[in-house]
């Protein structure tokens, strides 16, 4: 069997927060609770298992996520009419525009507990020929 990744925690101000965000920009649902995890299945058999911990023992991370131009246009139209802070680039030098790296768009942006968040319709390199 390959190695394949399973879940991993997203440590968060609020666990429930953080989710609903992010089920909510990308039309996705939660779709387990128990004990200090919400977990948000990502349709490749990968799921972010959504923790609270204090906010002084975040520290923030970066998830990339490669997502269809459907899903791009749909989660960029909530994130322009939400008025939510993006970049066209990971340093923030490029304020309120996406990118067309690699031919396609890519956007930067914080979830509600300072990670930064990417989405990409085409992964870094390319699609392989």
């Amino acid at each position: 069997m390959p190695v394949q990744l399973n879940h991993t925690i997203v440590h968060a101000r609020d666990n429930r927060e953080s989710a609903e965000f992010f089920t909510d920009l990308l039309g996705l649902d939660i779709t387990a609770e128990w004990g200090p995890f919400i977990a948000v299945d990502l349709n490749n058999s990968v799921t972010l298992d959504f923790a609270t911990i204090p906010a002084e023992s975040l520290t923030p991370q970066h998830y990339a996520f490669l997502v269809s131009e459907e899903e791009f246009t749909a989660a960029y139209e909530k994130i322009e009419a939400r008025g939510v802070e993006h970049w066209a680039d990971p340093h923030q030098k490029v304020p309120g525009e996406i990118n067309t790296n690699d031919g396609g768009r890519g956007v930067y942006f914080l979830d509600p507990s300072g990670h930064a968040m990417e989405l990409i319709t085409v992964p870094y390199g390319g699609w392989p020929v």
